[in-house]
């Protein structure tokens, strides 16, 4: 196959920030498409990348699909599963961003769809690459903490004034809210170390004035390997706690910090144009040991280019695709039963 030619539809946070400028990083493919309805952000996607075509809807786009190897869909979560579907139909390979869709019952249609037509789908869980998860992998791996008993992981922010927009504002039905947007990314992570969940106990709440989606949220789940995983997620956390507190039959693992690609990114930096990538200062490193005999353990580089490197490889060469849909279908199913426990038995408070 010749240069994979691409079309991202939604030019938001997602599509501009982390896919867009990951396409352009991969030699194989190229930024042919960004589908938008916002003048504004057709003006951004052209000066960010001269020569891209930018249309107004997905109904032009999928008026015309020739030439285009793949569509990566980066809009509003409850458009993911009908535009997923669409492609599919027409016999494209599919990214979709997270979370993969709304509803459990959603992701298995558009699995179906996929196997049925022959095509690639995946889904972007780029925190797998990031640089603090796979030091804590390698130090699993290496049997460096012996044997995990709890997982704590933690993306903390602090935002007491609400921006607006559908996150916020929108219900159950548009995927609004932390555990949904954040929680995505905490639960596959798990998944991946510690494969499958056989309890969730979840917390949900409406903190700030205004937001009708939960802006702080926890989950509590238990693997059937044993190991137990407190996750948080939160924009009130005016003190943020570490990102990673692993607690193991040998020693622990503390890291604090968040893993730098996304600022880079935010920043107009592109992985094409430096050598250090992803790489974090030692000042920035975890520690690992126990109380009075602890060592800084040198953070691995993170690397959000490996997602579209391996999709090219599943395209190209027929590989395995770099996040398996059926991975992100069990993180939907676990924030389900969380989402459905906590609108249960917790008080939602604004």
């Amino acid at each position: 196959m010749a240069e994979l030619r691409v079309a991202v539809v939604g030019y938001g946070l997602a599509g501009s920030v982390f896919h867009a400028p990951l396409i352009a990083a991969e030699p194989r493919m190229r930024l042919d498409v960004v589908v938008t309805s916002s003048a504004e952000r057709a003006e951004q996607a052209r000066r960010e990348h001269p020569g891209v075509r930018v249309l107004a809807s997905a109904g032009q786009l999928f008026a015309d699909l020739s030439g285009i190897d793949l569509v990566v869909i980066a809009t509003p979560n409850r458009t993911h599963a009908s535009i997923a579907l669409a492609a599919i139909e027409a016999g494209i390979s599919v990214v979709v961003d997270k979370p993969f869709t709304v509803t459990s019952a959603e992701a298995e249609q558009v699995i179906a769809a996929a196997d049925r037509r022959g095509v690639a789908l995946s889904v972007f869980q780029n925190r797998r690459w990031d640089g603090d998860f796979r030091t804590v992998q390698t130090l699993m791996a290496n049997g460096r903490l012996g044997k995990v008993r709890r997982f704590e992981s933690r993306i903390e922010r602090w935002r007491p004034v609400g921006k607006g927009g559908w996150r916020e504002l929108g219900s159950a039905a548009d995927g609004a809210g932390y555990l949904y947007d954040l929680g995505s990314h905490l639960v596959d992570q798990v998944l991946t170390l510690f494969g499958a969940v056989t309890d969730v106990y979840c917390e949900l709440d409406r903190r700030r004035a205004g937001v009708q989606a939960d802006d702080d949220a926890f989950l509590a789940l238990t693997h059937a390997s044993g190991v137990r995983s407190h996750l948080w997620m939160s924009a009130v956390s005016a003190q943020i706690g570490p990102r990673f507190r692993v607690l193991g039959s040998e020693a622990s693992f503390v890291l604090h910090g968040f893993d730098p690609q996304e600022a880079a990114l935010r920043a107009g930096r592109r992985p094409n144009s430096e050598h250090s990538w992803g790489t974090v200062e030692p000042d920035c490193w975890g520690q690992l040991g126990t109380d009075g005999d602890t060592c800084r353990i040198p953070t691995e580089p993170g690397d959000y280019p490996a997602f579209y490197r391996a999709m090219a490889d599943a395209l190209c060469d027929g590989t395995s695709v770099p996040v398996d849909p059926h991975d992100a279908l069990e993180a939907l199913r676990i924030l389900e039963q969380g989402f459905s426990a906590a609108d249960r038995t917790v008080t939602r408070r604004r």
